[in-house]
């Protein structure tokens, strides 16, 4: 079984699962930093994560401790490196577990935020996704 590593605080953890293009990874990070000011991303770049399923995370966090669960996190997968967008996949861990939607680094800013403080839940941004299951803000900007 595997274990999730803990976001810095404030934070959300950004999970490396596609190791095939350093420089994708690097641009993915550089992207989320333009947008996000002060950190909001705990970056995560392990090979024992590399292709991990989305039931195997919920797997672990369910296995977790009540003080090492997370609610979330967002996955730099095949579709982030590969995608000119470079959308993350935000996964829900506790609502909704398993239940996922895309994030562009345009707005992974205030979705980590809000998802931080829990000022909005996850839900929410899920629902308000256009067809490609990519949220885009509120008013889909």
């Amino acid at each position: 079984m595997i274990s999730l590593p803990q976001p810095d605080d404030l934070t959300s953890l950004v999970l490396r699962t596609d190791f095939t293009d350093e420089p994708a990874w690097e641009a993915v990070k550089a992207a989320l930093r333009t947008w996000e000011g002060d950190d909001s991303a705990t970056f995560v770049s392990d090979p024992k994560y590399a292709g991990v399923s989305l039931q195997r995370l919920v797997d672990a966090d369910n296995a977790a401790s009540h003080e090492d669960k997370l609610t979330y996190l967002f996955l730099a997968d095949a579709t982030t490196m590969a995608d000119v967008e470079c959308p993350l996949l935000a996964l829900d861990l506790a609502d909704e577990p398993g239940r996922t939607f895309r994030v562009p680094p345009r707005w992974y800013a205030d979705v980590s935020a809000n998802l931080t403080i829990a000022n909005v839940d996850f839900a929410e941004f899920a629902n308000a996704v256009d067809r490609s299951d990519t949220y885009r803000g509120f008013d889909g900007a």
